[in-house]
């Protein structure tokens, strides 16, 4: 089939996943009583505004679905597990997890496959155009429009507010506690801060992931990027995302991708709006707030499953970035 727009396309993946609706109090729940293993989607909604979707599924079978929307909207996330393959214009693209992701997109023909077995785990929020048209721009004229981002280019990356938000909204829904004015609010903190991020600077983490122009490696040396070297570095950004528990290092990855270590490291911190090693820890970090929300895992062995060989040096990093011990931000997430 062709699906025309997001909701023709979000029917027939749980039609192919076999799940049915079940309507809760602020969600709906799809899942499978006879398969209960398959796993679960809950979506919350308003409809032709924005939804914020939870997935923890598997694969029951191959399928495929092709896809032209005309609408336009936002969408952002976190995936913790899952690999999804996209032919666009007949050119292959692969989303390696986990990873976070920003894209608007509009008009976007081609296809997207599923492999039986393929477990999926993340959180997505989606906001339409009509919602910034009819709420935002009236209320707020001066906050970030829809048009101010590029269309079809997605971005390996979100602020940490971000995702600390999309963390607390999967907290509260797995406590049944995710009200629909207190989403709706988080939903403006998030445009809130990817306007101040978009606006509080010519040069920030979504323009930097576009110019591709020159670099300054050392105090006075100036190269060009080639598109061979951007192909390079998207492909180090993959490596490290699918290797996110035992990333390469850095001189491990510069032959990997057939690139020269300074070039890599610059390259990267100018795309991506953060180095190598920062973008590591991110990856981790993420991995385990999640594990901290979701699971009764100790720390140790969460640290153990993100690549910590020592839980002091993990307990650290974590604190470095979320500003709370693990068992702090565990507590708070659980309140």
């Amino acid at each position: 089939m062709l699906a025309k727009t997001m909701q023709e396309f979000q029917s027939e993946v749980l039609r192919q996943l076999q799940f049915q609706p079940f309507p809760q109090k602020n969600y709906i729940l799809y899942t499978n009583p006879k398969h209960p293993e398959h796993g679960f989607f809950i979506k919350y909604s308003h409809k032709d505004y924005y939804e914020f979707g939870i997935a923890d599924y598997t694969i029951p079978k191959d399928f495929k679905i092709s896809f032209y929307n005309t609408n336009k909207m936002m969408r952002f996330g976190t995936v913790y597990a899952g690999e999804t393959k996209f032919y666009l214009d007949d050119n292959p693209v692969s989303s390696f997890t986990p990873s976070s992701f920003f894209v608007v997109e509009q008009s976007l023909r081609g296809q997207q496959e599923w492999k039986r077995g393929q477990h999926y785990h993340g959180a997505e929020i989606t906001i339409h155009e009509k919602y910034f048209k009819e709420v935002i721009q009236p209320n707020y004229p001066d906050c970030i429009h829809i048009e101010d981002i590029l269309v079809n280019h997605t971005y390996r990356y979100l602020p940490l507010d971000i995702v600390t938000i999309i963390q607390q909204l999967q907290s509260l829904s797995q406590k049944n506690m995710l009200t629909p004015i207190y989403l709706e609010s988080k939903l403006l903190e998030c445009i809130a801060v990817l306007g101040n991020e978009v606006s509080k600077e010519t040069e920030n983490a979504f323009t930097n992931q576009l110019q591709f122009r020159e670099i300054c490696i050392g105090n006075h040396r100036r190269i060009r990027l080639t598109s061979y070297d951007i192909r390079a570095i998207q492909k180090a950004h993959d490596i490290l995302t699918e290797a996110a528990t035992n990333p390469p290092t850095i001189a491990a990855l510069s032959k990997m991708v057939i690139l020269n270590e300074q070039k890599l490291k610059a390259g990267f911190l100018l795309l991506y709006h953060m180095t190598i090693g920062e973008y590591a820890t991110s990856l981790r970090m993420t991995m385990a707030a999640n594990l901290l929300s979701t699971t009764d895992l100790s720390v140790e062995e969460i640290a153990k499953q993100v690549g910590y060989h020592y839980c002091g040096n993990f307990a650290k990093s974590f604190k470095k970035v979320y500003g709370k011990t693990p068992l702090q931000f565990r507590k708070g997430s659980l309140s």
